[in-house]
């Protein structure tokens, strides 16, 4: 459930916890997810989810480019799958930085505060 149509406009960008490889059970991630996607429906604030795979099926720079630049975003949420993996923490970063350079950034400490890492930096409705 994305909610664009609702402000302010918020992005999350993080790993799909179902494409990510390795022996590990990814339903854990993928409800916290889904508990933050519920909090930002909640409290009226718009937000979609960008996630991407690292197990080879996604272009990275290019799904997130491209999320990026589909409308200007007040505030961008970095998650900790991401934030793990320097390299990539720093391209992401780098693709905030280029393409939405007057959205604030977050970053959140579960997939489920992931509304509490944006609502530091943009104004909830109500």
């Amino acid at each position: 459930m994305n909610t664009p149509d609702l402000t302010p406009r918020v992005l999350v960008i993080g790993l799909d916890p179902y494409r990510v490889p390795g022996p590990w059970d990814p339903k854990p991630v993928a409800d916290g997810i889904e508990a933050g996607r519920t909090r930002f429906a909640e409290h009226g604030v718009g937000a979609e989810f960008c996630l991407f795979g690292l197990d080879g099926s996604d272009d990275m720079a290019a799904v997130v480019t491209a999320a990026l630049r589909a409308r200007a975003w007040e505030c961008v949420v970095i998650g900790g799958g991401v934030r793990n993996q320097l390299d990539l923490f720093e391209r992401v970063v780098n693709l905030v930085h280029r393409h939405a350079p007057d959205a604030a950034i977050a970053f959140n400490t579960t997939p489920a505060d992931t509304f509490e890492a944006a609502a530091r930096w943009v104004e909830i409705p109500g």
